[in-house]
């Protein structure tokens, strides 16, 4: 499970630091692809493979799911972390997110998001009052646990 918020710096060639806590689980290999709000996902190559059998399956003659498929495909690249535990983000991905050298790193459950710096800013800001309203529609039935 990834939690928490750290705040990585890129490098020259795109790459950045994993935190020390999440670098277990990616040390076998990660997928790194678009996200929706213009973030990046990492998932680890299994979660990312099970995502995608799921996602596989469902019927190609729908033009979301046709959709869907093209853009979380063709924006993914398949990384190994170095032995430093570093990362490299692909140039074409870092566009896409907006990434320069202040980034934001983020645990959310099942996978890890990357951000610019300010946009996480933004969006944190902007969901403050949201998640406040939002546990009864999210975790219904699950407010005794």
């Amino acid at each position: 499970m990834f939690l928490g918020t750290h705040t990585p710096k890129l490098d020259d060639k795109g790459r950045f630091f994993l935190p020390a806590k999440f670098r277990d689980e990616l040390a076998g290999g990660l997928v790194i692809t678009r996200s929706q709000d213009r973030c990046l996902a990492i998932y680890p190559m299994a979660t990312f493979v099970a995502m995608t059998r799921s996602v596989g399956t469902a019927p190609a003659t729908l033009k979301q799911v046709r959709d869907f498929q093209r853009m979380l495909a063709a924006g993914a690249s398949d990384e190994v972390p170095d032995k430093q535990g570093r990362v490299t983000i692909p140039a074409t991905l870092r566009s896409y997110a907006g990434l320069d050298k202040e980034i934001v790193v983020v645990g959310a459950i099942n996978r890890v998001e990357v951000w610019d710096c300010t946009a996480w800013e933004n969006y944190s800001a902007a969901q403050e009052d949201v998640f406040a309203d939002m546990n009864g529609e999210i975790l219904a039935g699950d407010a005794d646990r």
